[in-house]
Formats: C-alpha cells, sequence, structure tokens
C-alpha cells in the first residue's frame, strides 16, 4: 500500500494493529473504518481508502466500487448500535494534515438541534478536548460497531 509519513491517515494505517480499537473497527482490502477521534458525537465515523490517495478522482475502480457498500453498511450498523434514524455523509479532506480522501458517516441523534443539522453538525468536530467522546466510549462503540458490520451480518444484507 502507498502511504505517506506526513499524514494522518496514512500513520494510522501503518501502525495497524498497534493502533487503538477505535482507528480500526473494520476493514477491507480497501477501506478502514475509525472513529473520528475529537468529535462530540458518539459513532461519528470515518471511512478512509488503505493507501494514500487524495482526490476522488484517483480512486480505483474497486476502491469505488466497495465505497457505497460501505457507506450503507455502516449507516446500518450506526442505526442499530445508536438509533439514529440518518446519517450524513461528506467528503473533503481539506484540512492540514488530513488531504488522504476521507469520508464522514455521521449518525444525527435524534435530540440533535435543529441549529446543528445538516452542515453545521461539523460544528462539533474539532472540538475542545473536555467536548469530545473518550477513547473508553470510542473502544466501546468499535466493539459494538464491529460486531454489526461483520462480513456474516454483510452477506445476509442486513
Amino acid at each position: 500500500m502507498t502511504t505517506s509519513a506526513d499524514c494522518y491517515t496514512c500513520v494510522q494505517e501503518a501502525a495497524g494493529g498497534n493502533a487503538p480499537p477505535w482507528q480500526r473497527i473494520a476493514a477491507d482490502e480497501y477501506w478502514r473504518v475509525a472513529h473520528a477521534f475529537n468529535s462530540a458525537v458518539p459513532g461519528w465515523l470515518v471511512l478512509v481508502p488503505r493507501r494514500h490517495v487524495t482526490a476522488l478522482a484517483a480512486l480505483t475502480d474497486a476502491e469505488a466500487a466497495a465505497l457505497g457498500t460501505w457507506q450503507v453498511r455502516l449507516s446500518r450498523a450506526l442505526a442499530r448500535v445508536l438509533g439514529c434514524q440518518k446519517t450524513y455523509v461528506a467528503q473533503f479532506a481539506e484540512a492540514d494534515g488530513f488531504a488522504h480522501v476521507h469520508f464522514h458517516v455521521v449518525p444525527r441523534p435524534p435530540d440533535l438541534g435543529r441549529d446543528l443539522r445538516g452542515p453545521r453538525i461539523f460544528q462539533l468536530l474539532g472540538v475542545a478536548p473536555a467536548d469530545r467522546v473518550g477513547e473508553e466510549e470510542m473502544t466501546r462503540l468499535a466493539a459494538e460497531l464491529a460486531a454489526q458490520i461483520s462480513p456474516r451480518r454483510a452477506a445476509a444484507g442486513r
């Protein structure tokens, strides 16, 4: 896999089994799922290509073919684990150190105020450490979500 030493996503990919469980919720040959580390929303997931790529158009056909399936699988898992009725999916890859293509798959909590719905939910990313979902909670959610994303469940289309 092609990686970049100055890319946060690539550094986490290279850590492999040494990365925390919330950095490796699920993966296949092309994609890896992590919990966002600086979010106030439990279950805010990030879907990242396992090779370094900085533009959506640079995805291979195989990566692109798997992308939609991953987004639906993650949305279903978030609905089962968190009870959200909607998930938001967004891709920008513009922040310094985060140019690696990545998709935010964000559960919309049922009690989320209207002032934070839609793209305004990004106000809940990059929050102060005291407002972030803690590592213990991210690890707990990682285990629950991983069980929901299992290949057996995916094969059953559930």
